[in-house]
C-alpha cells in the first residue's frame, strides 16, 4: 500500500460505502473518523505492514 491511499469501506451505522483516506506511513493506527454520509463516529483500525495492510471499521458504541 502506498503511504497515502484511499480505501472503500462500508459504514457500520448506515451501510453506505465511503472512501477513507489512509496514511500508512505512521504504521499501525487506531482513530475515529465520521461517516461522510450519516456523520456518525466510526472507529478505524489500520493493521499490518509492508504490502499487507488491512482496514477494519466498527461502531463507536460497541
Amino acid at each position: 500500500m502506498d503511504a497515502l491511499s484511499f480505501r472503500q469501506v462500508q459504514c457500520p451505522y448506515c451501510g453506505e460505502w465511503i472512501n477513507l483516506q489512509i496514511d500508512a506511513s505512521g504504521g499501525e493506527q487506531a482513530y475515529v473518523e465520521d461517516c461522510s454520509v450519516c456523520c456518525r463516529p466510526i472507529e478505524v483500525q489500520l493493521l499490518g505492514g509492508g504490502e499487507d495492510w488491512s482496514v477494519e471499521v466498527r461502531r463507536d458504541d460497541e
